[in-house]
Protein backbone atom coordinates (compact mmCIF):
# COMPACT_ATOMS: atom_id res chain seq x y z
CA UNK A 1 0.00 0.00 0.00
CA UNK A 2 1.41 3.54 -1.25
CA UNK A 3 1.96 6.08 1.77
CA UNK A 4 -0.36 8.92 1.46
CA UNK A 5 0.42 12.28 0.54
CA UNK A 6 0.66 13.65 3.80
CA UNK A 7 2.61 10.43 4.96
CA UNK A 8 4.79 10.87 2.57
CA UNK A 9 5.08 14.62 2.83
CA UNK A 10 5.67 14.17 6.52
CA UNK A 11 8.44 11.66 6.56
CA UNK A 12 10.20 13.79 3.37
CA UNK A 13 9.98 16.67 5.59
CA UNK A 14 11.61 15.05 8.73
CA UNK A 15 14.79 13.92 6.29
CA UNK A 16 14.80 17.66 4.95
CA UNK A 17 15.44 18.34 8.56
CA UNK A 18 18.47 16.34 8.88
CA UNK A 19 20.19 18.45 6.39
CA UNK A 20 22.01 21.36 7.49
CA UNK A 21 23.03 24.46 5.20
CA UNK A 22 26.78 24.27 4.92
CA UNK A 23 27.02 27.81 5.95
CA UNK A 24 24.33 28.39 8.85
CA UNK A 25 24.00 25.95 11.30
CA UNK A 26 20.36 25.45 10.93
CA UNK A 27 18.76 22.65 8.73
CA UNK A 28 17.47 23.30 4.92
CA UNK A 29 13.56 23.34 5.98
CA UNK A 30 13.49 25.69 8.64
CA UNK A 31 16.11 27.87 7.42
CA UNK A 32 13.15 28.19 4.52
CA UNK A 33 15.12 26.82 1.90
CA UNK A 34 12.17 24.69 0.31
CA UNK A 35 10.54 26.48 -1.88
CA UNK A 36 8.09 23.65 -2.96
CA UNK A 37 8.02 20.55 -2.29
CA UNK A 38 5.53 17.93 -4.19
CA UNK A 39 4.84 14.41 -4.24
CA UNK A 40 3.39 11.62 -6.30
CA UNK A 41 2.67 9.22 -3.97
CA UNK A 42 1.84 6.78 -6.16
CA UNK A 43 4.84 6.75 -8.30
CA UNK A 44 7.02 7.71 -5.31
CA UNK A 45 8.13 11.05 -7.46
CA UNK A 46 9.35 13.98 -5.22
CA UNK A 47 10.05 17.54 -6.30
CA UNK A 48 11.58 19.49 -4.46
CA UNK A 49 12.58 23.56 -5.64
CA UNK A 50 14.95 25.18 -3.40
CA UNK A 51 17.82 27.93 -3.86
CA UNK A 52 20.74 28.56 -1.84
CA UNK A 53 21.22 31.08 0.95
CA UNK A 54 23.88 32.92 -1.78
CA UNK A 55 23.88 32.57 -5.77
CA UNK A 56 27.42 32.55 -5.20
CA UNK A 57 27.46 29.31 -2.51
CA UNK A 58 30.90 27.42 -2.84
CA UNK A 59 27.68 23.63 -2.57
CA UNK A 60 26.18 24.94 -5.56
CA UNK A 61 27.24 21.73 -7.66
CA UNK A 62 26.78 19.63 -5.21
CA UNK A 63 24.09 20.45 -2.87
CA UNK A 64 21.29 19.64 -4.87
CA UNK A 65 22.58 16.18 -5.82
CA UNK A 66 23.13 15.59 -1.59
CA UNK A 67 19.09 16.97 -0.89
CA UNK A 68 17.95 14.35 -3.46
CA UNK A 69 19.71 11.56 -2.06
CA UNK A 70 19.19 12.10 1.44
CA UNK A 71 15.53 12.53 0.08
CA UNK A 72 15.63 9.33 -1.91
CA UNK A 73 16.52 7.22 1.06
CA UNK A 74 12.42 7.98 2.71
CA UNK A 75 10.68 4.59 2.14
CA UNK A 76 8.16 5.31 -0.97
CA UNK A 77 10.58 7.42 -2.26
CA UNK A 78 11.04 6.81 -5.98
CA UNK A 79 12.75 9.55 -7.72
CA UNK A 80 13.80 13.27 -6.56
CA UNK A 81 14.19 15.70 -8.51
CA UNK A 82 15.69 19.06 -7.04
CA UNK A 83 15.48 22.28 -8.94
CA UNK A 84 17.68 25.00 -8.01
CA UNK A 85 15.61 28.31 -8.31
CA UNK A 86 16.79 32.25 -7.79
CA UNK A 87 13.62 33.88 -7.62
CA UNK A 88 12.32 34.98 -5.10
CA UNK A 89 15.77 35.60 -3.67
CA UNK A 90 16.55 33.75 -0.21
CA UNK A 91 16.84 36.00 2.55
CA UNK A 92 16.58 35.59 6.59
CA UNK A 93 12.91 36.98 6.83
CA UNK A 94 12.15 33.31 4.98
CA UNK A 95 13.49 31.13 8.20
CA UNK A 96 11.06 29.78 10.87
CA UNK A 97 10.89 31.24 14.08
CA UNK A 98 12.50 28.35 15.59
CA UNK A 99 15.19 28.64 13.00
CA UNK A 100 15.18 32.96 13.93
CA UNK A 101 15.48 31.91 17.78
CA UNK A 102 18.19 29.55 17.41
CA UNK A 103 20.23 31.93 15.42
CA UNK A 104 18.81 35.04 18.26
CA UNK A 105 17.20 36.96 15.14
CA UNK A 106 14.49 37.10 17.39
Amino acid sequence: MAASTSELEQAVIARLRTIFDPEIPVNIYDLGLIYELTMAPDSGAVHIRMPLTAPGCPVAQTFPALVAEAVGEVPGVEDVQVELVWQPRWDKTMMSEAARLELGLL
